[in-house]
């Protein structure tokens, strides 16, 4: 494991903050560019990726710390100081009320927007695995596979062969952000890429979590499962609602282009 990529002296760069912050600078240069091919202002790529990681930050430490609400109730303010706990589905969350408010704030269409960032949504997500793989955290359960790793310095550490689920869901990511990258050209109702993105997104981490060793909750599930579920549900209510929609669209405009 590599927990961190350099020590020069008391000096320390962690390799999961390393790789957060190759997450937010690839996604800054790439929305940067696809604002300009839509003939956008480019410099909101900067203002959307900074408010994107304060919200989520706060969203995922939220998260975290409900997650383990007996650790935070014993020492509050280590675990909200600490560098761990940047849970990504609370970071999702926090994020897109950021997002969300700046905006609004800016008068700009919510449902558009939202397809613009879809694909950098999962393309952060699979780049920030790398980093909890590095660390050896969020590793899955024991298996007996060719591919099978140990983490004897991870957090925390294991000597017996586990899925390396971390490479898992980046390769699954990558995958998403390619599909989704490529359909973003296409003429499609405001908020269908975004919606893409929720059914997509909820149904890899729903899938993972059967070889992760998360704590279950309600009806066999994990916390992340739940959530995901939630994501998928409401992606797939938008992509119906948003069919109808065009649907209605189509007709009330064939209706008016009758001779009369």
């Amino acid at each position: 494991m590599i927990p961190y990529l350099f020590e020069i002296g008391p000096l320390k760069i962690p390799s999961y903050g390393f790789m957060l912050m190759m997450a937010f600078m690839t996604n800054y240069f790439l929305l940067a560019r696809e604002l300009k091919r839509l003939g956008k202002d480019s410099d909101m790529a900067g203002d959307l990726v900074f408010w994107a990681a304060i919200g989520g930050i706060v969203g995922s430490k939220i998260y975290y710390m409900m997650d383990n609400y007996e650790t935070f109730i014993a020492d509050p303010l280590s675990m909200i100081f600490s560098g761990s706990g940047l849970v990504f589905l609370g970071g999702l969350a926090g994020g897109m009320i950021a997002v969300t408010l700046y905006l609004r704030k800016k008068g700009e269409p919510w449902l558009a927007w939202t397809d613009i960032v879809a694909p950098f949504l999962i393309l952060g997500y699979a780049i920030g695995r790398i980093g909890c793989f590095l660390v050896g955290d969020d590793y899955g359960v024991a298996c007996d596979l060719p591919w099978g790793m140990t983490f004897p310095r991870g957090a925390p550490p294991t000597f017996t062969p586990v899925h390396p689920t971390q490479i898992y869901e980046t390769l699954a990511g990558i995958g998403i952000f390619a599909f989704l990258w490529k359909l973003r050209v296409w003429n499609r109702p405001a908020g269908s890429l975004f919606a893409l993105y929720l059914m997509l997104a909820g149904t890899e981490r729903f899938l993972i979590e059967f070889i992760r060793t998360n704590e279950k909750y309600l009806f066999g599930l994990t916390g992340a499962q739940i959530i995901s579920t939630i994501m998928f549900v409401i992606g797939a209510f938008l992509i119906i609602k948003l069919g109808k929609t065009s649907d209605h669209d189509s007709a009330a405009g064939a209706e008016t282009a009758k001779p009369h």
